[in-house]
Formats: C-alpha cells, structure tokens, sequence
C-alpha cells in the first residue's frame, strides 16, 4: 500500500489552500519562534531557488471549518506550520503572535540592486533603494507600475539588473514547495510512526505536535482544548504571562477556559511543570485510559474500537471526554493536592523526579481514583504515593511504558487500585528485591539514579539531619544549603588505588553534609575526621560540626544509613564499606516504602 505522494506545490498555491481552509494549519498560540533572520533567510533560499524542506499534510477526518461545517478531505498540516506562518508573514503580510503573545508584523525588505533580503529598520525605511515591505509588493499594483515608480525614486539605478531582480521577486509566488500528502486510508498509528520517522533528523517533532494539530482542527472547540493546554504548560513555568495572555487573545478569555488557568498567575511550586506531551498522556489516561498519540488521535478520529472503522458520530463525545479530562487536570485543588501528596513522600524538589513518567501515571491515577466515591483522600493519597514510588523502584515507566499503563488501567478497573498494587507488590518488590535486586540498583556513580533518589526522599520524609550535622536538615540542604559529600574523600581514595571516577564516585559514598563540614574533612578518611568527633564528644570542644554526645552520633549515623564501623573505614577496607551501606540504605528505602 503506498503510503505517502510527494508533490510540488507552488508557494501561491499553499497560501491560497490555507486561505481556503483545504490546508488547516492548527491555530500556534505559542509564540512564534523563528527568529526574523529565519524569515528573512526563506525567502533568500525561495528567491535563489534552493530546497526549503517539505510540508506535511494528512486527511482530518471530521474537522470542523469556518461556519460549522465539517469537512471531507480537509488536509491537517502537521510538519510545515513555522514554514507556512513565515510565508504568510512575509508573502501576505499576517501577524504572528509574539512573545507576550500579541499580534506584530515580521516585515521583510528587499534591495534589488543588491539582490540582498532584510528585516526592515529605520535606516532601510529611509532608503528608496528598497522595497520596504515586500507583502506590499506582492499584493500592490502590477509590475510594470512598480517598476516605474521604482525607476522615479531611483533614477540613477541600472534598469536592467532592477527590472530583472524584481522580476525574480515576483517568482517567488511561483516557486515550488515541496508537499508529503500521507495517505488518507492509513490508521493513525502509522501516521503516527511515519510523522516522527520523517522528523528524525534537524529538530523532530513529537507525535504529541501530531495530536495538538489534530485537537485544533475541531472548530472553536478543539482551538480553545489546544489552546488551554499551551497556556495551562506556560503558565505553570511563567506565571506572570496571564495578563499578557488575558489582554492579547481576547477571544481565548471571553470563552471561560482562561478563567480555569488564572490560579497559576500566583503559582510559584516547580515540582509539577508538564509540558503538553505529558498534559496529553494524562489527559489521555484520564478521558480514554489510552497513553499513545496514536491512540488518543484514533479517539478524537471516531474509531471504532470494535469494528476498526471510522464512525463521525463518536467525534463530539471523544472531545467532550477529552475536555473534560482537561479541566479536571488544570484544575487548582486536583494539582496542588497531588503535589502535596508527592512531597509529602518526600520528593520535595523536581530534581529528585528522574521521571516525568511516573508523575505523569501518578496524576492520572489520582484524578481516577477521584471518581471512587467508596475511596476517602487519605487512601488515595496512599495508593498514590506507593504507585509512584513503586514506579520509580521498578522502572516501570521506561520502555513501551504506554501500553504498560494501559494495562495497568484497566486491571485496577477490573480489580481496583488498592488490591492491584498489592498484587504487583508481591510479585515485584518481594524480598529478593529488597534484598539482592535495591543493593545491586544501588551499584552506581549516578546521583540521578532513582534508587538514590527514593533513598533521599526517605531521609526527607524522615526528617534526617545532615551528615554529622545537629540541626540542618537534609530538606533544608537539598533546596540548596548542603554540599554532596564523599563519605570517603575522592583525593583519599585516587592515591589510594581508586583512580577511576566509577569507583570513588559510588552513591553508597555520597552523603549530604553542610558546606562547613565538607571543608574540615576535605581529604581526610573516615578513620581520621570521625576521630575528631569522638573527642568532641569527649571534651566538647567542636571542630567539625556541632554534634557533642554519642547517642546523637549514634542517631545521625542510624539517619544515614552509615555501617557501624565508619571510625575504621578508609581505602584499605571501602568495598567492605560500599557493600554493607548499600545493605542498611536498601532497608531504609523499604522500611520507608512499608511505612507509605
């Protein structure tokens, strides 16, 4: 089956089909992001007829055009917007939206003496030798009165090199674009593979561009949906955008969406910042319990799961679930709920979340589990926080994680969440992982190893101090107070037969410990500067950190998960130290993980 016809297309012909609605370019409310130069270089390379890559279109089944109607063979452009708005700037004279998100003009200007392409300045604006606009140009008067006005304000210009780049200018109206149309018959799967397959090379785009452009073709409905989840994704990083949102896409606040987002305005917590791959996972979870970009867009197509055909009357009832989805996941109480649950775990900071997948599921597992009326916040609260951590411990949101959550889904349908848990509990975390697979997992020089991670998130859940440290905590340090320490200094270790940056550089040799005290103990070994504590103890006199009685030792070392014997560690005994560590940080971690 051929998948795909390679056409080329003439840049008048493109606008003229976006102008018609044949070509849909889904609505970009996130700003522009081509610089000018980038403008200014198309049609530089349109003008002297180099290659300007291929646009990429593919059927929309049930898109909604302007006054309602739907159409047949509406094509979507799915890779080519930034392209075609650039066009439309500089060819048509449109706006494009900004960084504040108002409308401005990108105005090229062109020198046919010097066949040169340039944004316009005051300077060039005071020039006769340019063309100041060329959208003017294009949709002025014809060429020869043009070129006589041209010729007026330019009387010493050579007419022959003027007539003949003005003429190469008109051309670029006639030039040919190149136009992947993807198969109108292919499953959305395929489309799918064929999309992020083509943008493998330069700057690809995600299949979740896939589903934003296939969301914003369904009328107002599906532009305002799109649009909600942009600004719901800058908000939650930049939230002194609103009002810039709110004064220039007055359209967007007058429909009532904006009024769900205004709460991030003041939202200053970096713990959840989704991007709109992972607002489209979770609001595929939520609405459809599908994860794939294919599947959400088979969803929002009218696919019939059972006969595998498209049926249009599914449409309205797929967006609606998936805008109702949307809202509750945007909304103020259902995220900063499901934050406080994941700090309450622990995870205090987003640099202790090596997966944006596991937060992702944990969230949509929440706004499930809201619809269990039998189900009080506390135990939501409870089967949250162990299914993310679980995830975490397990890697189970790596790899073909998607059709693992869709799995997942619909068992704790079929048996609820609570009792599914404990079923992958039993089978994946049984003693054999907390025993043999955790030490091992802990076998690493990564700080961003997620069993590290979790063993942090248990000291922080704990309350423990830093290393050797009385009242600053681990909490307090990893908002930024502490330094990761080598329990047995790096310096120590290279010139005593551990050059290589995997052996001293183990997480079973990292501690977070005040600045100060990292200083005291710069390259001595345990045996030395645990030395000077036991004689701080004994007369009180501090010289490295403020700890004064054993049992507080004691308690700070237990906090730790620091062996026993650390007065008589150094080189000569470290894998000794590496390994019993390892042991005592695996029984933190799922004395920590039980008590969830």
């Amino acid at each position: 089956m051929k998948k795909y016809e390679v056409k080329q297309t003439a840049v008048s012909q493109v606008l003229s089909d976006v102008r018609s609605d044949k070509i849909a370019i889904p609505k970009l409310q996130r700003p522009f992001v081509w610089k000018t130069s980038q403008v200014r270089d198309l049609m530089d390379s349109l003008y002297n007829g180099y290659p300007v890559g291929y646009l990429i279109t593919w059927q929309s089944v049930g898109a909604k055009l302007k006054g309602g109607k739907v159409a047949a063979h509406q094509q979507i452009l799915i890779d080519g917007q930034q392209r075609v708005t650039a066009l439309r700037a500089a060819i048509a004279g449109q706006p494009v939206i900004g960084n504040r998100y108002e409308k401005k003009r990108i105005v090229i200007s062109f020198n046919p003496l010097t066949e040169e392409f340039a944004t316009l300045t005051p300077a060039i604006r005071n020039s006769s030798q340019w063309v100041h606009d060329i959208s003017e140009f294009f949709s002025g008067t014809g060429q020869l009165t043009f070129l006589r006005h041209y010729f007026e304000n330019n009387p010493d210009a050579d007419e022959k090199r003027v007539e003949a780049a003005i003429t190469k200018l008109a051309d670029i109206q006639h030039a040919q674009v190149g136009v992947i149309s993807l198969a109108d018959d292919l499953d959305v799967d395929t489309v799918a593979e064929i999309f992020v397959r083509i943008n493998a090379k330069g700057v690809p785009l995600s299949s979740a561009d896939f589903v934003m452009s296939k969301i914003a073709t369904y009328g107002d409905e599906g532009r305002n949906l799109r649009k909600l989840i942009d600004y719901f994704c800058h908000l939650s990083i930049s939230g002194h955008a609103f009002d810039d949102i709110r004064e220039n896409d007055e359209e967007f606040a007058a429909s009532g969406f904006l009024d769900k987002i205004q709460w991030l305005q003041n939202q200053p917590d970096e713990l959840f910042q989704p991007d709109y791959t992972d607002v489209i996972r979770i609001a595929g979870l939520v609405g459809f319990s599908r994860g794939k970009a294919g599947a959400i867009v088979s969803e929002l197509s009218g696919l019939d799961p059972q006969t595998r055909k498209i049926d249009e009357s599914l449409i309205p009832g797929a967006y609606a679930r998936f805008g109702n989805a949307l809202e509750q996941m945007v909304r103020k109480t259902h995220v900063e709920r499901f934050v406080m649950m994941i700090k309450s775990a622990g995870y205090i900071d987003s640099s202790m979340i090596g997966s944006k997948n596991a937060l992702n599921f944990a969230y949509a597992l929440y706004l499930r589990l809201r619809c269990n009326e039998k189900l009080m916040e506390g135990e939501r609260s409870q089967i949250v926080k162990r299914w993310f951590v679980m995830t975490l411990l397990t890697g189970r949101a790596v790899g073909s994680f998607e059709s693992t959550w869709e799995t997942d889904l619909r068992r704790i349908n079929e048996q609820g969440a609570d009792e599914y848990l404990r079923l992958i509990e039993k089978s994946e975390l049984g003693d054999g992982f907390w025993d043999v697979t955790l030490p091992q997992d802990l076998v690493s020089p990564s700080k961003r190893s997620p069993a590290f991670q979790v063993f942090l998130a248990a000291l922080v859940s704990k309350g423990a101090r830093g290393f050797l440290s009385k009242s600053i905590n681990v909490t307090q340090m990893i908002e930024g107070h502490g330094d990761m320490h080598h329990i047995v200094p790096k310096n120590h270790l290279i010139n005593n037969g551990y050059p290589k940056q995997g052996d001293y550089n183990q997480i079973a040799n990292f501690a977070l410990t005040e600045t100060a005290i990292n200083i005291a103990i710069k390259d001595r070994p345990p045996t030395e500067y645990m030395s000077w504590v036991g004689t701080q103890i004994e007369s009180g006199a501090l010289r490295i950190g403020e700890i004064t009685s054993q049992s507080d030792l004691e308690a700070n070392l237990e906090e730790h998960s620091i062996p026993a014997f650390i007065n008589e560690v150094n080189a000569d005994n470290y894998q000794a130290f590496l390994d019993a560590r390892r042991k005592l940080m695996a029984q933190k971690i799922r004395d920590y993980y039980e008590a969830l």
